[in-house]
């Protein structure tokens, strides 16, 4: 059966640092007719629910822990049984936002996961969350970067958990060696691809001192 990629956006609120702002975020459905797996379970779990169309769900993977991007998976795990994995360097933040439900696995740098047979691949990507993770499918040409990498830029580092030296570093070692026509989809907004955004990466240093 033939792979592809859904995107949902869900609308809600990101709290941290005593502060809060609406935001949209991508949810990123991977699989075929009768798998897949849910990329940062944001904000509506009935709504993911109805986009899984009745496929079996296989885990629900957290590109960090940002309330943005996670709270929804326990109520879309209890709904369908699939695990929550977080690589554990995030576990701090995902206390602030269930501090009653711990994540039901862990993500690994170079761990591989697999739906509808195509292969992911975790890289862990600190910077924007020390736990943060990006997944890369060769197959589909893809990187599903979270926070990590928009277009345009990195992601975000002027709050609590996060640090822009790393960030660059994650982006630089990680991410640009990819393949140049290496789509990125984002956690919010439009994709990019890894050839648009490498010529950036020395603005992006130079900033970073």
């Amino acid at each position: 059966m033939t792979i592809r990629i859904d995107r949902l956006i869900t609308a809600g609120t990101f709290s941290l640092d005593g502060g809060t702002w609406d935001v949209e975020n991508n949810v990123w459905i991977v699989g075929d007719d009768s798998e897949a797996i849910v990329i940062d379970a944001a904000h509506d779990a009935a709504a993911i629910g109805t986009a899984l169309g009745g496929r079996t769900l296989r885990a629900i993977v957290c590109t960090h822990a940002h309330n943005d991007h996670i709270d929804a998976a326990p109520a879309l795990a209890d709904a369908t049984g699939a695990p929550v994995l977080l690589h554990p360097d995030d576990l701090p933040l995902w206390r602030q936002t269930h501090p009653d439900r711990a994540p039901d696995g862990e993500l690994a740098d170079g761990q591989v996961l697999t739906v509808g047979g195509t292969a992911l691949t975790v890289l862990h990507t600190p910077g924007h969350a020390p736990g943060a993770v990006c997944l890369y499918a060769p197959a589909l040409a893809t990187v599903f970067s979270g926070d990590t990498l928009f277009q345009g830029g990195p992601g975000a580092t002027g709050r609590s958990f996060s640090h822009f030296p790393t960030i660059v570093g994650s982006i630089r070692d990680r991410l640009l060696t990819l393949p140049p026509e290496t789509v990125v989809r984002t956690g919010h907004g439009d994709p990019t691809t890894i050839g648009d955004e490498a010529p950036h990466l020395a603005e992006w240093i130079r900033r970073g001192h």
